[in-house]
């Protein structure tokens, strides 16, 4: 069900994707039961070529890996977490236009700054 552009996350390599990454990853959860999770991972897909080498987008499916699913206490399918330096950094739970998505995107490879 997940887009093939994006990587494949699971509990094994979560660490070494997602916490020791050098550049942002952005972690889609989500379960083959979920209607608009398909939907979110194509979107994310195209937008995936857009962030190329400035951040990274995965996919996890919760079902297959509840280790890191509880740990990140991930309860509703789609879920996106937001991660910066090996910390989560921001979320959104349930599916969003492109135009969202792409916002969201774009604050965590440039992240907000009040001068």
């Amino acid at each position: 069900m997940p887009d093939e552009t994006l990587i494949t996350i699971t509990d094994a390599t979560f660490d070494e994707l997602v916490l020791q990454a050098r550049q942002p990853v952005v972690v889609d959860f989500w379960a083959k039961w979920c209607p608009p999770c398909g939907p979110m991972s194509r979107l994310l897909g195209e937008l995936a070529g857009e962030f190329d080498g400035r951040l990274l987008i995965g996919t996890l499916d919760a079902d297959e890996n509840p280790i890191t699913t509880r740990a990140y206490r991930v309860l509703a399918m789609p879920t996106l977490l937001f991660f910066s330096n090996g910390e989560v950094s921001s979320s959104i739970v349930g599916a969003r236009p492109k135009s969202v998505l792409r916002a969201a995107l774009s604050g965590a490879v440039t992240p907000y700054v009040n001068r």
